[in-house]
């Protein structure tokens, strides 16, 4: 198939899925044509069957905000048409679906019936498009793609909750990448990150508030009274003043390593024992199933579609959003005992692997011909 994907280029989940799935498409012999305003951080190898297509937006001192979504749908019009497309599958409904469904509307006069499949991820649900202000456009957008799709049950549960939508919302999970994300040998690593053997803990995130990245530090300060141990943070973003903030407070600052934005996180996650995530709202909890990928037990809330990926007991632990003592609790039982967390690590690597990549692209090359071949049905 001739695929466009439009999705955000940055490391945020929803791109990162994009593009993780085009390159899995792109080696199974499609083609994949990515649709962004520069180019996606995981796009990172050449491939023959993948393409880029950058979108510019015209700086004209009458517009206070530049056009994006209208340049965004002028190009995916150019790209169906001089590509010959098969169909769009656009990650994130604002404001790709919304310009996916002007485009449509601009290929159909000239006699291009084109499908569009829009995938949900989260905050362009539970959050944004919960706004008066594109509650509207979201709704009519998911009403009139051709195909829809929800990362997990949760988000198709509030999808139908929050907006009014009146057709079906297929779920098909985010996945992994077992050819990247596996347990490598780095011992040399762990042993300068804690030479006396901590523990070592681990959180990755872009760092806002739904995060709830304070109560990643007060968690593992309760961790540190109780046992040498060592928190690495991965990533940045409007609380990373805050989180510094607190480690003061909490006089762990000595015990705590701000690695910014990384590309190699699994070797990262690698070296680590319990993984962190206690958000306060999650669609999938896309970083979770990274960490265990690498068989790093879970410690999270039980937001969202959180509790699809960790299992309680098994994977790792749940607690309620905010209950620090109660998450702080399960960290110490778990990396105290040394026969559980081997199990738990095995655990969670065999939970990791019903996300397979392998598995869920099959998901979606299936989801795309039905789509295709209703609407043909349908003409």
């Amino acid at each position: 198939m001739n695929i466009g994907i439009v999705c955000y280029p940055t490391f945020g989940g929803s791109g990162v899925v994009a593009t993780e799935l085009g390159k899995g498409l792109a080696q199974r012999g499609h083609k994949v044509h990515f649709i962004s305003y520069s180019q996606p951080v995981r796009l990172d190898y050449f491939s023959e069957n993948i393409f880029f297509h950058e979108v510019s937006v015209l700086k004209y001192p009458l517009f206070e905000h530049e056009p994006y979504e209208t340049a965004l749908a002028s190009k995916m019009v150019d790209i169906v048409k001089s590509d010959q497309l098969d169909l769009l599958h656009v990650h994130y409904a604002i404001p790709h679906a919304s310009a996916a469904m002007l485009a449509k509307m601009i290929l159909k006069e000239q006699g291009i019936d084109i499908p569009v499949i829009t995938t949900l991820h989260g905050t362009d649900i539970t959050l944004v498009g919960r706004e008066a202000t594109f509650e509207p456009v979201v709704s009519w957008s998911i009403n009139h793609s051709d195909g829809v799709t929800a990362v997990s049950e949760s988000l198709k549960q509030d999808t139908y909750a929050n907006f009014h939508i009146k057709r079906d919302i297929r779920v098909i999970p985010n996945f992994i990448d077992f050819t990247r994300f596996s347990k490598k040998p780095k011992e040399h690593f762990k042993k300068a990150i804690a030479p006396n053997g901590e523990r070592i803990l681990v959180h990755t995130s872009n760092f806002r508030k739904v995060k709830r990245v304070e109560d990643v530090i007060r968690v593992f300060a309760r961790v540190a009274e109780a046992m040498p141990a060592r928190l690495l943070l991965i990533g940045d973003g409007p609380e990373r003043s805050h989180m510094e903030k607190i480690c003061r407070e909490l006089n762990t600052c000595d015990k705590v390593t701000f690695l910014g934005k990384q590309e190699a996180i699994e070797e990262i996650l690698s070296v680590c024992d319990l993984f962190i995530m206690p958000s306060e709202s999650e669609s999938f909890g896309l970083a979770a199933l990274e960490a265990m990928a690498c068989e790093v037990p879970v410690l999270s809330s039980n937001a969202g579609g959180i509790p699809e990926v960790n299992i309680h007991g098994e994977t790792g632990f749940m607690s309620n959003v905010g209950d620090v003592e109660d998450m702080a609790h399960h960290a110490i039982t778990l990396l105290s005992d040394d026969d559980m967390l081997l199990r738990f690590r095995k655990q969670a690597l065999a939970q990791a692997q019903r996300f397979d990549l392998e598995k869920v692209i099959v998901e979606y090359t299936d989801f795309y011909e039905e789509t295709v071949l209703r609407k043909k049905v349908l003409v």
